[in-house]
């Protein structure tokens, strides 16, 4: 009998068939019971509701212990949709005094949530007044799948210091994206300290895991709450903000455009960090958050921008210190070396001009009358010397490099988001401008003098102001002195050398000193403590010129350094001398001598906003 070949290879067909699915059934099987949680979320869900915890975030504290800012209880009106009911919606809606469109609205509006799912918890109103809280609390079982959650709001015991403290704002979908210890309608750090410290502050989540029945009532916890987990409390922050000092820089500032930052020299430890226009902080809490925070971003004077970290200016004559070190350090000049100044720095038709002083001048007395020709002179010769540098790019370079040593032109690294980085140009800059040794120093011999293409933060003025009391080295600036059970980042507590020796940084002071006994800073002079400092008057392209002031006090052991920078208010001397000499008198000596409380009132009282451009 012949053997018939198509049966058999039928029956292989078929043989394959029902084993592949089998295998199909199996593969899907363990997906099912093993790989995909999915329906054992259901499960749990209809048993189980997981409700989080939200810890207490840290607090923070001023140096002097003052507590700033604290937590106060705050409540959202939570629902997970599938545990909803019927309820009498006209009920619900008054007792939280909405509409019922806004109702409509609200739960439309969480439908449309990437991360919606019937099965977990919803947002459905957030910042409950103390009123909403006390009449829903007594109706909430008429209300079934609807539940209250508890969250902390910020309280600030000062309404200064907005733009270091920063605040609290519910996360988006970047933040989602970016770390998963958040869900949605969690609470993260924005702006100032509470975002650069939000690790630290927010802590960890807690996690209470209730029990329900049939028909979906809370019976109690799992367990007797054996799979809790405890929440842990972010940590707290000490500040190095002095905020007496900070409230009377922000007073001193009030009506101006600009900023004020004042540096701890020998730690870098940042005492007042004012930025005008400012705000109250809480403007931005609760639910008047959203409304306050629009307000502010359509201000035209810019109050949500810290333009002490992030503003680049022209830095004016508060820039001299930094060539005459420079000219100090690369032997282009010597204690005594003076040069002509017939009213400014003449060079064939190029004049740069200066006010009336005597002439010629060595280093000491250009820092004291703050001599335009003196720093022109000095940087054309140390440009054209070929003979040390080869070239005048060489030698732009060895100028450019002392100065990012001394903390210009690169971030020097606060610890508050959004520092800008100023500009210090490179023989490139110009290369590409003027073409490739087609300038000099007569090109562009305005850098000398604090203009042309030099731009700094008040941070970075602040900063030198603060190398040249400590003779030579900085610490980084930053606003946090300590946070409880840990350490600091290191950059905050190691020295930077600019690697120009100290007795330059002497006759440096010595200068700055001969400024305020009898120079350009006479009003910066303080009965009780040597104070040192250089005025800046920084030509503005746009309309007035800005005033500016660099000091420090005392000359010698100093405690505090300073950059004040209030634009449009022309000279330094008018604004900047006397705002920065009573920031220091306030720190110094915590109250403000008699005889000087007409300045003291003057600066209160100045309007220097009304030559800004603006209007309100």
């Amino acid at each position: 009998m012949r053997k018939d070949y198509k049966l058999e290879k039928r029956k292989f067909v078929i043989g394959a068939i029902i084993i592949a699915v089998v295998v199909i059934y199996v593969i899907k099987l363990f997906e099912l019971q093993v790989s995909d949680s999915k329906y054992k979320d259901y499960a749990d869900s209809n048993a189980f509701l997981r409700k989080t915890i939200y810890p207490s975030r840290g607090l923070m504290y001023d140096r002097n212990g003052k507590l700033i800012v604290f937590n106060q209880p705050a409540y959202d009106l939570v629902f997970i949709p599938k545990d909803v009911q019927p309820f009498d919606t006209i009920d619900f809606c008054n007792t939280l005094q909405i509409s019922r469109e806004e109702f409509d609205m609200r739960m439309r509006d969480v439908r449309k949530n990437s991360s919606y799912s019937k099965y977990t918890q919803q947002n459905f109103m957030t910042h409950l007044s103390s009123q909403d809280y006390g009449r829903l609390q007594e109706k909430l079982y008429r209300f079934p799948g609807f539940y209250i959650q508890k969250r902390i709001l910020r309280q600030y015991n000062y309404n200064v210091a907005a733009n270091i403290l920063g605040n609290i704002r519910e996360v988006n979908n970047k933040d989602l994206a970016a770390d998963d210890y958040y869900r949605r309608g969690d609470y993260t750090g924005d702006l100032g300290v509470e975002r650069s410290y939000e690790k630290y502050l927010r802590g960890q989540k807690g996690l209470e895991i209730l029990i329900r029945d049939v028909v979906g009532k809370i019976k109690g916890r799992y367990m007797d709450g054996e799979y809790d987990v405890q929440p842990v409390a972010g940590k707290d922050l000490k500040l190095s903000i002095d905020i007496e000092l900070q409230k009377y820089g922000e007073e001193l500032m009030k009506n101006k455009i600009g900023a004020i930052v004042a540096i701890e020299p020998s730690t870098g430890e940042v005492l007042a960090l004012v930025s005008s226009p400012t705000y109250d902080p809480n403007l931005l809490v609760g639910r008047v958050r959203g409304k306050n925070y629009k307000a502010l971003r359509n201000d035209k004077y810019l109050p949500l921008y810290d333009r002490s970290i992030m503003a680049v200016y022209p830095p004016g004559s508060t820039f001299k210190p930094t060539q005459g070190l420079i000219f100090r350090k690369e032997g282009i000049v010597t204690e005594n070396t003076s040069y002509p100044c017939p009213g400014g720095f003449v060079f064939g038709k190029l004049k740069v001009g200066c006010h009336g002083h005597e002439s010629p001048i060595t280093l000491k007395p250009s820092l004291r009358t703050s001599c335009n020709a003196y720093f022109c002179w000095g940087l054309k010769n140390m440009l054209d010397k070929k003979s040390k540098y080869g070239s005048t790019s060489n030698a732009f370079e060895v100028w450019k490099n002392y100065l990012v040593d001394m903390g210009y032109g690169y971030r020097l690294g606060i610890d508050l988001p959004g520092e800008s980085r100023g500009f210090i140009p490179n023989s490139g800059t110009y290369n590409k401008y003027y073409g490739e040794n087609r300038w000099n120093a007569l090109t562009i011999i305005s850098i000398a003098i604090g203009q042309g293409e030099i731009l700094a933060t008040p941070l970075q003025v602040a900063n030198l102001a603060a190398t040249i009391a400590n003779r030579g080295y900085y610490v980084v600036p930053h606003v946090v002195k300590a946070i409880t059970g840990e350490r600091i980042d290191s950059i905050y507590t190691e020295r930077k050398y600019t690697g120009i020796e100290s007795h330059y940084y002497e006759e440096i002071v010595e200068g700055m000193r001969m400024a305020v006994t009898g120079g350009t800073c006479r009003t910066a002079n303080l009965k009780d403590h040597e104070v040192c400092g250089k005025t800046g008057t920084a030509q503005n392209p746009h309309g007035r010129d800005h005033s500016a002031f660099m000091g420090f006090a005392p000359m010698n052991n100093p405690k505090i350094a300073i950059c004040v920078y209030v634009e449009n208010a022309g000279f330094g001397a008018t604004y900047g001398v006397p705002i920065g000499s009573l920031m220091m008198e306030k720190y110094l000596n915590d109250s403000i001598a008699p005889e000087r409380k007409y300045l003291e009132q003057r600066m209160f009282e100045a309007n220097t906003m009304i030559y800004s451009g603006y209007k309100r």
